[in-house]
């Protein structure tokens, strides 16, 4: 490994120990919702990401990336999103 990367890893490290300790803000922070709408849902129903995603006829992947908002669904998926949470049992019916 090339000096001058290990010596900005070992300053990287450094630096986390210090946000952990409180001694320095991070530069930046991600704030995830696990509670959103979409997981609600899936909860109230009892199935599990790659069930719910079945019913939905979706991947696992874009399922996961709805729940931990760095994706929001449109068009007739939101559509169905909405039946789901408004009639949970309509779903349990296809799955």
């Amino acid at each position: 490994m090339k000096k001058e990367l290990f010596e900005e890893l070992k300053n990287s490290l450094r630096e986390a120990g210090q946000i952990k300790r409180g001694a320095m803000k991070p530069s930046r922070a991600f704030k995830i919702n696990p509670q959103n709408d979409i997981t609600k849902v899936r909860d109230k129903l009892g199935l599990s990401q790659l069930k719910f995603a079945a019913v939905l006829g979706i991947s696992a992947d874009t399922l996961q990336n709805w729940e931990q908002g760095r994706r929001h669904p449109t068009g007739p998926a939101r559509v169905l999103l909405n039946i789901a949470i408004r009639h949970p049992e309509v779903l349990l019916e296809l799955a």
